[in-house]
């Protein structure tokens, strides 16, 4: 090699080439200073194909018996007794999106890396381009650059993000000989926007003013979370199980308690697995081997990072497109047979389960009241302030918005001014300034709830975050929609300007009604779920030497059953995940004083936008691949409503 270039191990005989201080192609927006190459050579793609192989091979068999499960938890569901307590509220059909952001920035890019003018749009879906300028964008031009924003961190402070990035690489690591001044970023920056991810190169963009910066930061964070929580919004089988599978795989490399692992789409979510459990090796391996100052070793180290995350995407994105066609046809197969013997299935588990409790009963009890029990009524409180204080403001954003309505029905009623104010009225759920205060709440109790939950493994706070949001999204959709309709029924043009008030303020009336009902219904859900986020994995964690030896002995009865719907782990689970609901109810009992905290099965892991159809999608379909699509995945992005031609239609 020579004198620039230094070999270093990518993992388990591999090589990376990192370069001591090459230049980046023209137009490379990232080429700092010292740089792996990229793309990376043939051996180390073939390298991590292996990898992502050997996980889909793992992995597979975990995700179609959750399959299974996910159908029988369905359809006893459906046939089993409904919550008594309903929503009120007339469900959005809206899909979930961000409104298209675009404007001029400039971005640090080049080598030496100089700040660049360009022009960045965020599309509708959560992804970001940038261009040259904006010419070049209405031309139909290509960009310079883009990127999905799942997983990314938004940062706007430039001293953060600098110690964000000394922390990557030290400077007690690498070689320091030939050593560049340490300046990358020291000159200040009056409205930096910093997005940074841990597996990919990051973004560095400046606005020009702090209005600016202040719409790209929300744009942006909406763009992020939109991106994050695909999954998490869906209802769908699959998606549910999807998420299920990740999960005991984990558990089954040793990994338990829940992180943010499971933000981003379905290949996301595996790259994600696969570069957690290879980046300490990646670390070690590496970045001694990289030369320069501290900041420059950490952009090349986040670019190598960017081409390993590349290729373990496309492997994870064609190995799950390839599994694509075997999971339609298990999901119809599993329905043909699971609903016809689905009583007999579910009397045979309850029979297990009764047993194994039994034999659990004393190690379990002990664990609870150990170590869950001091902390549940503080995680309770805790969860229940985070959710609360968001679905209030939505409250007060909703009565505010119906109120301008009223008198504006009162001062113009069939005027533009009207047409345009029940326009944005519709549009609220999606107006990120407007929601701003809303999900500023669900943030309050980040740190006071992630000290709470990290004894337990539970690293998950940007997900518990994102989920009290979306269902703040949710409730405000399902409100606007329910708003919209009913004063568009009782609305006639045979009313005066007061009468037609009148009735919208009784409409009014009735939303906030249904709504309060709602968010009551949905707090629980929200408690009930992210309880059982933050202490199921501990608990089996800590059963996990004692009672974890006492499943073999079931195993015969559940073979005996012949459903692949029904295995002894899941009927183990089910059993300790129905002892902590217990406590959860009985804490939210106390908390909240209802009488009728129900929970079954299912019920409590509830979360928002109940999209039919919505299913995972692979990076594959989102990228205009070939892959067979799932109903309702990939759709198009929807407006909640047209600028109205009639009054109040939604």
């Amino acid at each position: 090699t020579g004198p620039d270039r230094k070999e270093v191990p990518l993992n388990r005989g591999t090589q990376a080439l990192v370069v001591g201080s090459g230049r980046g192609a023209p137009g490379d927006s990232s080429s700092m200073g010292g740089r792996p190459s990229s793309p990376l050579d043939k051996q180390q793609r073939q390298h991590l194909r292996g990898q992502v192989d050997t996980l889909m091979r793992n992995f597979l068999p975990c995700y179609r018996g959750q399959l299974a499960a996910s159908i029988l938890r369905q359809i006893s569901r459906e046939l089993g007794p409904q919550e008594p307590a309903g929503s009120q509220l007339l469900r959005s059909k809206k899909l979930p999106r961000v409104r298209e952001h675009r404007g001029p920035l400039t971005q640090l890019r080049g080598h030496p890396p100089q700040w660049q003018p360009i022009f960045c749009v965020l599309r509708g879906d959560g992804r970001l381009e940038w261009f040259s300028h904006k010419e070049e964008y209405e031309n139909g031009g290509h960009p310079l650059g883009s990127t999905a924003l799942t997983g990314y961190t938004l940062l706007t402070s430039q001293r953060e993000y600098l110690r964000l990035l000394d922390a990557l690489c030290p400077d007690s690591l690498g070689d320091h000989t030939q050593e560049e001044p340490d300046s990358l970023l020291e000159v200040p920056v009056s409205f930096p926007l910093f997005l940074q991810h841990p597996f990919r190169r990051h973004l560095c963009f400046s606005a020009a003013t702090r209005e600016a910066q202040h719409a790209w930061r929300l744009a942006l964070q909406g763009g992020i979370r939109l991106r994050g929580t695909v999954l998490q919004r869906s209802q769908a089988p699959a998606a549910r199980a999807f998420l299920d599978a990740v999960r005991l795989y984990r558990q089954h490399q040793g990994h338990f308690g829940d992180d943010d692992v499971t933000l981003g789409s379905d290949a996301e979510v595996l790259t994600a697995v696969l570069m957690r459990e290879q980046l300490p090796a990646l670390r070690a391996q590496t970045l001694p081997g990289l030369r320069g100052s501290g900041r420059v070793r950490a952009w090349a180290w986040t670019e190598l990072l960017d081409a390993v995350h590349a290729a373990v995407l496309a492997g994870a994105s064609a190995g799950l497109c390839a599994f694509q066609p075997e999971k339609d046809e298990l999901l119809a197969s599993l329905e043909k047979t699971i609903r016809p013997d689905v009583d007999q299935l579910l009397r045979q588990r309850a029979r297990v389960a009764g047993r194994l409790q039994t034999d659990i009963r004393g190690p379990l009890e002990s664990c609870l009241r150990r170590e869950v029990d001091p902390q549940l009524p503080r995680v309770v409180q805790t969860l229940l302030r985070t959710v609360e204080a968001s679905l209030e403001a939505v409250r007060t954003l909703l009565a505010q918005g119906m109120d301008r309505l009223s008198r504006r029905l009162r001062q113009s009623p069939s005027g533009t001014r009207l047409r345009r104010e029940v326009y944005s009225f519709g549009e609220m759920p999606w107006d990120l300034a407007l929601m701003q205060t809303c999900y500023h709440e669900a943030e309050r109790s980040h740190g006071r709830l992630g000290q709470l939950a990290a004894p337990f493994g539970f690293l998950g706070m940007q997900s518990l975050v994102f989920g009290a949001q979306d269902l703040a999204q949710q409730l405000t959709a399902d409100a606007v929609a329910t708003f919209l309709q009913l004063a568009d029924q009782c609305l006639t043009t045979a009313l005066n300007c007061d009468q037609a008030a009148q009735r919208l303020e009784r409409v009014r009336g009735r939303v906030l009604k249904k709504f309060e009902s709602d968010s009551g219904l949905a707090q629980r859900r929200f408690i009930r779920g992210w309880g059982l986020c933050i202490f199921l994995p501990f608990v089996l964690s800590q059963l996990e030497p004692s009672c974890k030896k006492e499943l073999p002995e079931f195993e015969g009865d559940v073979l005996a059953m012949g459903s692949q719907a029904l295995t002894t782990e899941g009927i183990y689970e089910d059993v300790i995940r129905g002892c902590l609901l217990q406590r959860i109810d009985q804490e939210l009992k106390k908390t909240l004083g209802a009488n009728d905290v129900s929970c079954t099965l299912d019920g409590c892991l509830e979360v928002p936008w109940e999209q039919e159809g919505a299913d995972e999608e692979t990076e594959a379909e989102r990228e205009g691949g070939t892959c067979p699509r799932q109903p309702g995945s990939g759709a198009q992005i929807q407006p909640l409503c047209p600028p109205p031609s009639g009054t109040f239609q939604s």
